[in-house]
């Protein structure tokens, strides 16, 4: 077969066997083999061996979270399982000598390379599948042609995999969200799981199997670590590129979306603008804004705004957070709300390193506990804020149940001792209790643990680096069981 594209097929064809060693080797390439499992992969490999239904398996997720290295250790479980090693095929779209050549097309190339007879049974991985134009279309018709091969896809832009998937891969595609790295995973990564042991916790009147750790300064050293370079799994294992994260992680994952990305699939013409906002955005992470603020600080018209918030949640870059007040209700007209970062470790690459003592720790362990939570789909995380007399009454985090549409708890996220020492100060969030009838609530704090009743309130006083670990792990084994 000579293939439409300007390449020869034969140099295609050397193109692929150097990408798919394990057709002569049956191994993958020793760099991938060394590197640690993500905990996320034995919640992932099931999909890719799922042959009752015929889907192809989407892999999404932001820039350098590691979706290559998870394909490539699926590929490394089949191969242990005894799959025909010349039954795998890898393809990476991005590489451009595959340009003008179409899925089916290169898929053949494999069949050929190895001389099989047909494509019964086959794995296909196609990487980076963004790079190519009208993919979810070409997928979809692959999927139908073929029912007994399976396709796992991977791709960056959050934006346009989401956005195509669900519009024209309807029963034909799985999607798979790999999110950037919890805390629990990062300690998993850094083989520091011994630093922690199976306690429990006092919840109202509950006992709660719970994580904790052997020495609680050693934990919260890790989890500022975490919060500096946490988020990508190279920066975690690698002091040089912990030494110059301005470059890596805004070179690679920022700029690549901001001005490569976003701009190609929304038609953005002021690529620059697009980038002084998410500056602006990234730096006051956890704030509270409104419309109007935004609109005066960065001199971008509102509408537009509106719009730039969408593309960069939809990027996986933010989270945007709505507001409810006291009684748990939401406000009929949105006129403000707080944006995170999904991960912390981006505002390391933008800005410099934070200390444990700079005020902005406060924002960012906030931004990290909420970015564990972002782990977990369908959750109506909010934040209360209401008129209190002369000030403001303000809870950090509400979870409402979205049938019910009432107040499920109430967090407190502190990074210091002072409410476990003086918990009646803690007005804001017993008068939020009190409201909804809520009877034991959580509040983070530096290093301190205990339970404290005030009335009818029982409070739950745990370290903020305790309690970011333990929701990471807590989701982990509920996405294991569902």
């Amino acid at each position: 077969m000579e293939s439409s594209n300007l390449i020869p097929t034969k140099k295609i064809i050397e193109r692929l066997r150097y990408e798919n060693p394990w057709w002569v080797s049956e191994k993958i390439p020793d760099v991938y083999s060394q590197m640690s499992k993500r905990l996320y992969f034995d919640l992932f490999y099931p999909f890719v061996i799922e042959k009752d239904i015929r889907r192809a398996v989407v892999l999404m997720g932001p820039r350098r979270v590691g979706k290559t290295v998870m394909m490539f250790h699926a590929i490394q479980e089949l191969l242990e399982q005894k799959i025909n090693s010349k039954k795998i095929f890898f393809i990476g779209i991005d590489n451009p000598i595959y340009v003008n050549l179409g899925l089916q097309e290169v898929m053949i190339l494999c069949k050929e390379a190895v001389k099989l007879e047909d494509l019964k049974d086959c794995y296909v991985f196609f990487d980076e599948i963004q790079y190519l134009k009208d993919w979810e279309r070409h997928l979809k018709i692959l999927v139908d042609e073929y029912p007994q091969v399976k396709f796992i896809v991977s791709g960056s832009a959050a934006a346009a995999l989401k956005w195509h998937s669900t519009e024209s891969g309807a029963g034909r595609f799985s999607d798979f969200m790999l999110p950037p790295l919890t805390f629990q995973e990062y300690i998993h990564l850094k083989k520091m799981d011994h630093i922690l042991f199976d306690g429990q916790i006092e919840y109202g009147s509950k006992s709660i199997p719970y994580k904790l750790p052997r020495d609680i300064k050693v934990l919260n050293k890790a989890f500022l670590h975490y919060l500096n370079f946490g988020g990508y799994p190279e920066v975690v294992l690698s002091e040089k590129i912990q030494s110059d994260m301005g470059r890596y992680v805004k070179s690679d994952i920022v700029d690549k979306v901001l001005l490569r990305d976003l701009p190609s699939l929304y038609g953005i013409r002021d690529v620059q603008e697009l980038n002084r906002f998410f500056t602006y955005i990234a730096y006051n992470t956890g704030n509270e804004f409104s419309y109007e603020k935004m609109s005066r600080d960065s001199g971008i018209p509102k509408e537009t705004l509106k719009k730039y918030l969408e593309y960069l949640e939809s990027a996986f870059l933010i989270k945007v957070l709505n507001k409810v007040d006291i009684n748990a209700k939401r406000l009929k007209r949105v006129t403000s709300f707080k944006v995170y970062l999904t991960n912390p470790s981006l505002r390391t690459a933008l800005f410099s390193p934070i200390m444990e003592t700079d005020t902005e720790m406060g924002y960012m362990v906030e931004t990290a506990i909420l970015s564990q939570w972002m782990h977990r789909e369908n959750l109506d995380l909010t934040y209360a804020r209401w008129k209190a007399g002369r000030g403001e009454g303000e809870v950090d985090l509400v979870l409402v149940d979205d049938k019910k549409f009432k107040p499920v708890w109430g967090v407190e996220i502190k990074w210091s001792n002072r409410y476990y020492d003086k918990p009646l100060e803690l007005k804001s969030l017993r008068s939020f209790c009190e409201s909804n009838d809520l009877k034991e609530a959580l509040v983070t704090t530096f290093d301190q643990f205990g339970k404290k009743s005030i009335e009818e309130l029982a409070l739950t006083f745990l370290p903020s680096a305790v309690y970011a670990f333990n929701i990471g792990n807590f989701t982990l084994k509920m996405k294991s069981t569902s």
